[in-house]
């Protein structure tokens, strides 16, 4: 993300201090409070006591979490923004922690008690931040926050669209996902040059697949690769039996295929390669 403003932008808290938003971080901080306290709602906090709010810059976000009857982290890698908050919000149930969301194990700070995800999240790591929070799946049974927002709307995607792909089968499979709001880039200093998408996803209540999940992860990734061949060429690495092949799901192509009916396939996949080395 930049903005031609970004060198001369900055923002002032109540104790006089300043944060520069930083281009290299992606920052762009909201100051729209009512965007701020509508992403704010959309967590229903119910069977966790812990928020993660992942880049909370001048915590715009944070001043409404803090309201909940939660705890809340605050995980921030500009040291900037830390001293910033630290200052400004001195809460019992506020932890500002200084550390990077995408190299942190977040079981150091929660062990294995549940906890949920928010943010107004940086866009040039907002689809790892997704694909890391999915690795946390077992524990984290909310997630909102906002997106770019094309990235937004293709994590809530279904199939039959050019837009559906990796990242919507991953987190759908797991995860219900709605799109809630639009959010115009007036509302941010600096202005990103494209519109903010606000989501919610809700941890499915049977959530557990019916086939590996690591196989899973890796026929969806591999379909997608080459997302314009059927599935009978884009798999081919699987070393799929004659057998298989004749399968009508394999002359299709992965952006047709429903989440149930990617789990159906990488079952039709173990299962050949089990029937294969018999």
């Amino acid at each position: 993300m930049s903005s031609k403003n970004q060198n001369d932008s900055s923002s002032e808290g109540k104790s006089g201090g300043r944060v520069r938003p930083k281009k290299h971080l992606g920052q762009h901080f909201l100051h729209d409070e009512h965007i701020a306290r509508k992403i704010g709602d959309t967590l229903q906090f119910q069977g966790y006591s812990n928020v993660l709010e992942v880049g909370p810059g001048m915590g715009v976000l944070t001043k409404y979490l803090i309201e909940k009857e939660v705890d809340v982290v605050a995980m921030e890698l500009d040291s900037e923004s830390v001293t910033y908050l630290e200052a400004e919000y001195q809460h019992s149930n506020l932890q500002v922690l200084e550390a990077d969301f995408l190299k942190t194990d977040l079981r150091e700070i929660f062990g294995d008690e549940p906890f949920a995800i928010t943010g107004n999240f940086p866009y040039n790591i907002s689809t790892q931040i997704v694909f890391k929070m999915l690795e946390y799946r077992d524990q984290i049974p909310e997630f909102s926050g906002m997106f770019q927002k094309e990235v937004a709307q293709r994590i809530c995607e279904k199939e039959g669209s050019k837009t559906y792909g990796i990242l919507s089968v991953l987190t759908q499979a797991f995860y219900e996902a709605e799109y809630l709001f639009t959010v115009s880039p007036g509302v941010f200093n600096p202005p990103p040059k494209v519109d903010s998408g606000v989501l919610r996803l809700l941890r499915k209540k049977d959530y557990s697949l019916p086939v590996s999940d690591a196989f899973f992860f890796k026929v969806v990734k591999t379909a997608f690769q080459q997302r314009r061949k059927t599935l009978r060429n884009s798999l081919k690495s699987f070393n799929l039996s004659p057998k298989i092949k004749e399968d009508a799901i394999f002359g299709k192509r992965p952006e047709q295929l429903s989440v149930a009916q990617f789990i159906a396939l990488t079952q039709k996949l173990a299962d050949d390669a089990i029937s294969t080395h018999d």
